[in-house]
């Protein structure tokens, strides 16, 4: 058993490999696997709660139920207080799970089919919980006895044990189960223990939250070795260059940032997003960054370390541009050029949505990213109008949305969000754990993609360039003071 950490190239692996996974197991391994499930939630259990009096296991009527039920077995037979509030029947579960029933019935383990009307008062904060109603199976919204259920747990005054993932979250994707107008009850965990393999939905959506620290026990799978694919991984951590001595402003690459709708075009100014961007790329160590407004115009408070310049003006053949920020409706009229012309090139907001509706730039964009390193920074909603889909149907599946763009334009995505998921075509997907709720303000969009300009012109290729840029821009939230507040234009003046 392993504690997951956000800092290393962990695999991730979807309901159809773990599949293959849980069969190539079954068939290696002498003891059943929800046995081995079961002890290693039991261990966990006395690990973080070594001094619980009582310990509470929900288990459903599912394997997870069955995990659940071993789990309560093995803390029985060390001498724990165990009582197993168990929503199962002996008539309709697993052959696995009716034995473990079986098994922990016959050991003498309290069992239960509802909560008892003493909850949670017969508790406190010393004692244990283990969540083992739902699995990785759930794909829809919660019955309401298992809602009452959730609701129990969540009241619960100690720590909170997942098994596999909290009740109420869809393990695929990190969204509540059920709709958004009738979201489901769920589960707020302390910690997670997950089985065989991890799954993309911890690390998205709601899963940041409702998972407390996870943990993985592979049941014997990363020792018998494995040739079956990941879906993805987790995106490393990462550490800015340092510059040689012997270097010069040449040697970091130039920088362009073209955006920044002017307020004559239709009175709602967007400037201060190109700022950002450009500050962004300044500050993370781009050798020489030029604003090019599309007003024309000079900005009268970007940083004096920048360099301005009319769009027309740019050799866009020799630039790392960085457009679309802030570039409302008047970024439209530049897009071809920037599209065939640009040497490298991040392509953000404004900018995506003038692609998403004209055929043509849709065509420019796939074809100059064969070619030339490219990377589009969507977030759900972008990414929704570039594949003519909705937004809900983008965060029900994000690793396969920014798949299916990375394969639609030849190019690398960065679907922005939490877990935020870059692809790119021949590459494994990565899926970032860095970052937190203090990034959702305005601007810090711009500063990514300005951080992954610099990076690029850096010399990393667009892959690692966006891998490198969206770890770091999460670290820096990550290791932010609680207390100063988090503004854009401070996050850009902070990187390096």
């Amino acid at each position: 058993m392993q504690k997951l950490r956000s800092t290393s190239l962990w695999p991730v692996y979807g309901p159809n490999e773990l599949r293959q996974l849980e069969s190539r197991l079954q068939h290696s391994n002498p003891q059943p696997l929800m046995q081995l499930a079961g002890l290693a939630a039991a261990q966990l259990a006395l690990a973080i709660a070594p001094h619980a009096r009582r310990i509470w296991v929900f288990a459903g009527p599912g394997n997870n139920g069955g995990d659940g039920l071993e789990a309560a077995l093995h803390l029985h037979q060390w001498g724990k207080q165990v009582l197993v509030c168990w929503m199962g029947s002996t008539t309709r579960t697993s052959p696995d799970a009716l034995m473990a029933w079986q098994r922990a019935s016959a050991a003498g383990v309290a069992l239960e089919s509802a909560v008892p009307e003493s909850w949670p008062e017969n508790t406190d904060g010393q004692d244990l919980c283990i969540d083992a109603l739902l699995g990785l199976g759930a794909n829809r919204a919660l019955s309401p006895e298992m809602q009452a259920s959730a609701q129990a747990i969540q009241k619960f005054p100690g720590q909170v044990l997942a098994l596999d993932g909290p009740t109420g979250l869809n393990l695929e994707n990190g969204q509540w189960l059920g709709s958004c107008d009738a979201p489901t009850v769920a589960v707020h965990a302390d910690h997670t223990l997950t089985f065989i393999a991890a799954k993309p939905g911890l690390f998205m959506g709601h899963g940041r939250d409702a998972c407390g620290q996870i943990w993985l026990d592979d049941l014997g799978h990363l020792a018998n070795g494995s040739d079956v694919p990941p879906q993805a991984l987790l995106n490393a951590a990462y550490a800015p260059p340092t510059k040689s001595h012997a270097s010069h402003k040449g040697s970091h690459g130039d920088v362009a940032v073209i955006g920044g709708e002017p307020m004559a075009l239709r009175g709602m100014g967007m400037t201060g997003a190109a700022v950002l961007a450009a500050s962004a790329a300044l500050h993370a160590g781009a050798g020489r960054v030029i604003l090019s407004l599309l007003s024309g115009q000079a900005a009268e408070h970007a940083p004096p370390d920048l360099m301005q310049r009319d769009w027309q003006r740019l050799d866009l053949e020799q630039l790392h541009v960085v457009c679309g920020c802030g570039g409302g409706e008047a970024i439209r009229a530049r897009m071809p050029e920037v599209l065939q012309r640009s040497a490298q090139l991040v392509l953000d907001a404004d900018g995506l949505n003038a692609v998403s509706d004209d055929p043509a730039l849709q065509h420019l964009l796939h074809q100059r990213a064969k070619l030339k390193p490219t990377v589009i920074t969507p977030h759900p909603l972008e990414a929704a109008r570039l594949l003519k889909t909705s937004t809900t149907q983008v965060q029900s599946n994000r690793l396969r949305a920014a798949q299916n763009l990375a394969a639609l334009f030849d190019c690398t995505v960065v679907l922005k969000g939490s877990g935020t998921v870059i692809a790119a075509p021949g590459q494994t997907s990565r899926i970032n754990t860095s970052g937190n709720g203090r990034l959702a303000t305005g601007g810090t969009g711009d500063v990514l993609a300005g951080l992954i300009g610099a990076r690029m012109a850096q010399g990393l290729g667009s892959f690692e360039a966006a891998c490198a840029a969206v770890a770091q821009h999460g670290q820096m939230a990550d290791g932010w003071s609680d207390d100063l507040p988090l503004t854009a234009s401070a996050l850009a003046q902070h990187l390096r």
